[in-house]
C-alpha cells in the first residue's frame, strides 16, 4: 500500500439563495458575510489535519460551495497564504474556485488571480432564460456570457462552464442551444452535469417534468458529439476538456486519491500506508456550530473496512474513461482482488460494461451510459 497524491478541498457554505435541486451543504445568506471569522476557522481547521499528512505535498485546491465568489480576493488571499503556511503546497498546484456568474463584478475574477487561483469554475447550468428561473438560479444570459469574458480577460491559464441538462421540459434543441453558446464562449474545459432529484431538495418534494430516457439518451449522444467536434474530449462521465486541461483536482478524486476537506460540512479522505488505514472525516455541518470556539471541527470519521474497499475504489475509478492499471488497486486500498470481486469484474466484462486486458481495466461505452449497472456488480 502507498500514500495516494494528495489533495485540499476548502468549503464556503454561503449563497445568496439555495438552488432547489442542490442538495450540497449550502446556506441562504440573511446577514453579512463573516468572512474574517470564517477564514480564520478555516485555517484552524487546516492545521489540525495538517498534522495526519506530514509534509505530504498537496497537488490541487478545490474552492467549493456555496458561493465562493461571495467572498472577496482580499479573503481568498489570506485563505491561499494561509494554507502555503500550514501545508507543504506544491509549485504547480492546481488551484481552483467556484464562481456564480451573478456573484462576479468587473474586475473580480483578476483579483481572485491575483490572489493565488489559477482556475475558475463558472457554473452557468443554462442561459436559457425560463430553465435558469426552474432551476433557482440568480444570474441571466447576459451575466453568464459577461462572467466567462471575465475569466477570458483575466490571464487566467484555464477555466471551467458548468451546463446541466436534463432540465424540466427541456428538448434536444433546447440542450443543443444551451451546449452550443457554451462552446462558442471558448472555455478550456466543461462540465456537462445530468440532472438528478436529489432527496431532501425541493425538487424531490415537489418533482419537476423531466424529458423521457428516449430524450435524454438523445441529448447525450448528440451532445457528445458536438463537444468531441469541438475538440472537448470526455475523459470522465461529465467532465470535458481541450487537451491539456482536465481538472487534476477531480482526475485525483477519481483515482482514488487523498484529500483533505475543511470548513462545515467538507468531506475528507486521509490514508496512512504506514497503518494500512483509510479514514473519511466529515466536519461539522452548520456554519454556526462550525464557527463555536467549544467544539471541534471534525463531526465524525470512519474507518473504511476491508468489505468497503473494492466498491468505494471501482465506484471512482470507473467515472474515467481512461484504463484503469490494475496495480493501482492494491497500492490504493492495501488489499488484494478477492474471488467475489474477481467475479464481479468478469460479470461486468461478459455484460460489455469492462474491457479487462493483462494489466488494466477500463470502462466501455456501454459501461459509461450504464455506470449504476456497472457499479452495481461490486455491491
Amino acid at each position: 500500500m502507498r500514500n495516494p497524491p494528495l489533495s485540499l478541498y476548502i468549503h464556503i457554505p454561503w449563497c445568496v439563495q439555495k438552488c432547489p435541486y442542490c442538495d450540497f451543504n449550502s446556506h441562504g445568506l440573511k446577514s453579512d458575510l463573516p468572512e474574517k471569522e470564517y477564514v480564520a476557522h478555516l485555517l484552524d481547521d487546516l492545521a489540525i489535519d495538517a498534522k495526519r499528512i506530514g509534509d505530504r505535498p498537496v497537488e490541487t485546491i478545490f474552492i467549493g460551495g456555496g458561493t465562493p465568489s461571495l467572498f472577496s480576493s482580499e479573503a481568498m488571499a489570506d485563505i491561499l497564504n494561509g494554507v502555503k503556511q500550514r501545508v507543504n503546497l506544491s509549485d504547480t498546484a492546481e488551484i481552483t474556485m467556484e464562481a456564480n456568474p451573478g456573484t462576479v463584478e468587473a474586475g473580480k475574477f483578476a483579483g481572485f488571480y491575483q490572489a493565488g487561483v489559477n482556475r475558475i469554475s463558472v457554473g452557468i447550468q443554462s442561459f436559457q432564460p425560463k430553465h435558469l428561473k426552474v432551476l433557482g438560479r440568480i444570474h441571466n444570459e447576459s451575466q453568464a456570457e459577461n462572467a466567462v469574458k471575465q475569466a477570458h480577460s483575466a490571464g487566467l491559464p484555464t477555466f471551467n462552464l458548468d451546463l446541466m441538462h436534463g432540465l424540466p421540459e427541456q428538448s434536444v434543441e433546447n440542450a443543443m442551444a444551451d451546449l452550443k453558446q457554451g462552446i462558442e464562449l471558448d472555455p478550456y474545459h466543461l462540465s456537462w452535469y445530468q440532472l438528478t432529484i436529489e432527496p431532501n431538495t425541493p425538487f424531490y418534494s415537489k418533482p419537476p417534468e423531466l424529458p423521457d430516457d428516449e430524450i435524454l439518451w438523445e441529448i447525450q449522444e448528440k451532445g457528445h458529439c458536438l463537444l468531441e467536434r469541438a475538440g472537448y474530449h470526455q475523459y470522465e462521465i461529465s467532465g470535458y476538456a481541450k487537451a491539456g486541461h482536465q481538472c487534476r483536482h477531480n482526475l485525483n478524486y477519481w483515482r482514488f486519491g487523498d484529500y483533505l476537506g475543511i470548513g462545515c460540512g467538507a468531506h475528507g479522505k486521509i490514508t496512512d500506508a504506514a497503518n494500512g488505514t483509510i479514514h473519511r472525516t466529515v466536519k461539522v455541518k452548520h456554519p454556526r456550530g462550525y464557527m463555536e470556539m467549544s467544539r471541534p471541527y471534525l463531526d465524525t470519521q470512519t474507518l473504511v473496512s476491508a468489505d468497503d474497499l473494492p466498491f468505494e475504489f471501482f465506484m471512482n475509478r470507473f467515472r474515467l474513461v481512461e484504463p484503469c492499471p490494475m496495480s493501482d488497486f492494491s497500492d490504493f486500498t492495501g488489499t488484494e482482488l478477492t474471488d467475489d470481486v474477481k467475479r464481479a469484474l468478469s460479470d461486468a466484462h461478459h455484460q460489455g460494461l469492462l474491457s479487462i486486458s493483462d494489466s488494466h481495466w477500463q470502462v466501455t461505452a456501454k459501461g459509461r451510459r450504464y455506470l449504476n449497472s456497472l457499479l452495481s456488480c461490486f455491491v
